[in-house]
């Protein structure tokens, strides 16, 4: 594919102005350019050619199955998008929300807000719920603020470390550490649960909160939950929960009701709005009793003639500015809405169903990580490959030549060679049965002609690369 630049020709324009039929306006001296921009020359066709061939390079979940673990790369319903786009929602500006003359313009936007809170709160079994911070992490941060928040006002400041079990999820040690606490980490046991002697040895007057994914990153859920919970409370520590997987247990269990006190909803992996990596996202903190006078604010409150703004009086503050990224909130509401109770059961049901046929269906191929079946992701070790050659980075790499976006790899850490796959519940059987067929080729061929696979792939844009001298020789000539 031509760089713009060479696709370039002298005198060429996209766009031809028309005569200036108004008085020239000057320009301050500071404003101008010395000398012409460097810009390519050409056609508007080749501007859209160019541009369009870019987008068909991108690997979307519009495209593909896009199975990534722990991700939840779901398909986003369009109704959701064409809800966002309303020019009520999508034209709302929201500095309307700061105004008092203007409170009546963003009632609407205020309801939809105050239901999603709700309702995001009942399906956690949680007191309240935010929706300002903009992200799965950021709502990591907060959770683990607000905690900092509630042993700060009761005097509590020994306590300074979370304790994260190793199967967490990936960004939940960073975000303890930026609320100012210590980490502490927990080893999972034989199965890949947590190990509860080791969680027992570490637990003491210092701890502050736990941070649990469940189920895991190895897609397992915590049998030992509830145990883990009466440990915490009865030594003063709260309990946070790590909303990543929980596509697993919509609808068929609520944290809160497992003895959590925090948590955070990645609006993106449960409920279908883009994913976040980067923007836009939402993730949403969700809080218990103890917990609710310390909520980001400000927060839409219900009264008698509408709804208005208020801080809760211990509040930690703005977590971002108004209420995060309102149009992903609104998506979310969209698909909450459609779908109920009983569909959000469903969802969970089958998220688990998909992963686990899949599991059935390659475990004679792969090394399932752990024994017994899995939650909404299977999990598998490719050392069997790797002792013959093939790595679990080459088994990603040739299924980009088979159509298909690679599944999660070397994460989590405590699997050797990792193949973490999630299919959602938004995927067919076809197209599991031909990623599976796919999978099992390529271990096929890791047995008969390794070759195949260490050289791919061979289909993609760019081929084969040496991926230390990327990172370590980095060329931007282009970027």
């Amino acid at each position: 594919m031509q760089l713009i630049y060479e696709k370039s020709e002298p005198g060429r324009r996209a766009i031809r102005w028309d005569v200036l039929d108004v008085p020239e306006a000057k320009l301050p001296e500071a404003l101008c350019r010395s000398e012409a921009a460097a810009l390519p020359e050409v056609a508007e066709i080749d501007v859209v050619r160019h541009f369009t061939h870019l987008s068909q390079r991108n690997v979307g979940i519009d495209d593909t199955f896009y199975p990534l673990g722990s991700c939840t790369m779901k398909y986003n319903p369009k109704i959701a998008e064409v809800t966002a786009a309303m020019p009520g929602m999508a034209q709302l500006h929201p500095h309307l929300s700061t105004a008092p003359v203007y409170q009546s313009a963003v009632q609407g936007a205020y309801e939809m807000i105050f239901a999603l809170e709700r309702d995001l709160a009942e399906i956690a079994g949680m007191k309240a719920a935010s929706l300002q911070p903009i992200a799965g992490a950021h709502g990591e941060l907060a959770g683990t603020l607000l905690m900092a928040a509630y042993h700060r006002d009761r005097g509590n400041t020994g306590k300074d470390t979370i304790i994260v079990p190793d199967s967490a999820h990936g960004t939940n040690p960073a975000s303890a550490v930026m609320a100012g606490f210590k980490v502490v980490e927990v080893a999972s046991d034989e199965d890949g649960t947590i190990h509860l002697d080791q969680f027992r040895a570490v637990m003491n007057d210092k701890v502050a909160g736990i941070m649990l994914t469940c189920p895991n990153t190895h897609g397992l859920f915590e049998k030992k939950v509830a145990e883990i919970a009466k440990i915490a409370h009865e030594s003063g520590a709260l309990l946070y929960y790590d909303g990543a997987n929980l596509n697993a247990i919509l609808g068929e269990c609520r944290p809160g009701d497992l003895g959590f006190d925090v948590m955070h909803y990645n609006l993106h992996k449960t409920f279908a709005t883009p994913h976040g990596m980067g923007g836009p996202g939402c993730g949403p903190v969700g809080v218990g009793e103890r917990l609710l006078p310390y909520l980001p604010g400000p927060r839409v409150v219900q009264k008698d003639d509408g709804y208005a703004l208020e801080t809760p009086e211990k509040s930690i503050g703005r977590m971002a500015s108004f209420f995060g990224n309102f149009l992903i909130a609104v998506r979310a509401y969209a698909y909450l809405r459609h779908y109920g109770d009983e569909g959000l059961r469903d969802i969970s049901k089958m998220a688990v169903l998909n992963a686990n046929y899949i599991w059935a269906r390659l475990k004679p191929y792969y090394r399932p990580a752990f024994e017994g079946r899995f939650m909404h992701e299977a999990v598998f070790s490719a050392v069997p490959q790797a002792e013959k050659g093939v790595k679990a980075m080459d088994i990603a790499k040739a299924l980009l030549d088979r159509g298909y976006h690679a599944p999660t790899v070397y994460f989590p850490l405590t699997v050797k060679e990792c193949l973490m796959i999630e299919p959602t519940e938004t995927e067919s059987k076809e197209t599991l049965d031909a990623f599976c067929d796919a999978m099992i080729e390529i271990a096929q061929l890791a047995e008969s002609n390794p070759e195949a696979i260490t050289s791919a792939p061979k289909t993609t844009p760019v081929s084969r690369l040496d991926e230390v001298k990327a990172a370590r020789d980095l060329d931007c000539a282009y970027l």
